[in-house]
């Protein structure tokens, strides 16, 4: 069991995330001898595994405590530890709470992006994986209504590809879709209430940003998505 938890903490480290599928995430997932093994290990280094049943991978972070130690006291240190701009956080906020927060929905409802109707027994069917759900959002139409307030086009541009390069989100020719750490890595519980009755208020309160069904990695575009890791 050691060498297995070994393993996975190093390919965890490696790869930066790993799909609930694998083998061995979907073995910490429901043995929990061998979660108790995983936790105590990255415990003893300032880690932890980071999972919810809405995303399709899991990742590592460190323990809150252990953060101040690494980035500096939190009247020095930045908001945030990937090296994002103000600009930088506010477009990944505001693409969290474009995608992220429907998907989180369409999961609870057990409804699929594609979906046109509600079975009548939808409540028994099981919780649907994050890309069978997950909605894509037009670049063209983000940059039309945030792009005055995030840099215009050269730094949300710049922002994108950044927030592509880090995991958080995956361009598809005009789309741009969820990526394996964007429901992850960032704090539902904390920002939902924020975020819809406080900073987008206006914008969950209107017509919202065109979105687009995610398309299926073996769908032609016309261009080839970009690497997140």
């Amino acid at each position: 069991m050691n060498d297995d938890a070994q393993i996975l903490i190093a390919r965890l480290l490696t790869h930066q995330y790993l799909r609930r599928d694998d083998k061995m995430v979907k073995r910490v997932l429901s043995d929990e001898l061998f979660r108790a093994e995983v936790d105590k290990r990255l415990l003893e280094t300032g880690m932890k595994l980071l999972d919810n049943v809405y995303a399709d991978h899991v990742t590592l972070a460190l323990h809150r405590s252990v953060e101040p130690k690494i980035f500096g006291a939190r009247d020095v240190w930045q908001n945030n530890n990937f090296g994002l701009a103000r600009d930088g956080v506010a477009l990944l906020v505001v693409l969290w709470a474009l995608i992220i927060l429907p998907k989180r929905e369409r999961q609870e409802n057990h409804e699929h992006a594609d979906d046109n109707q509600t079975d009548f027994f939808d409540k028994e069917k099981p919780l649907p994986r994050a890309e069978d759900t997950s909605v894509g959002i037009s670049y063209k139409a983000l940059l039309a209504d945030f792009g005055e307030k995030l840099g215009k086009k050269t730094r949300m541009d710049m922002n994108l590809g950044m927030l592509a390069k880090l995991g958080f989100i995956e361009r598809r020719a005009d789309l741009i879709v969820e990526g394996p750490l964007l429901d992850l890595m960032m704090d539902t519980d904390a920002l939902k209430d924020r975020i819809i009755n406080g900073a987008l208020a206006d914008v969950f309160g209107r017509t919202p940003v065109v979105a687009v069904p995610k398309p299926s990695p073996e769908a032609p575009t016309d261009e080839e998505p970009h690497v997140s890791h």
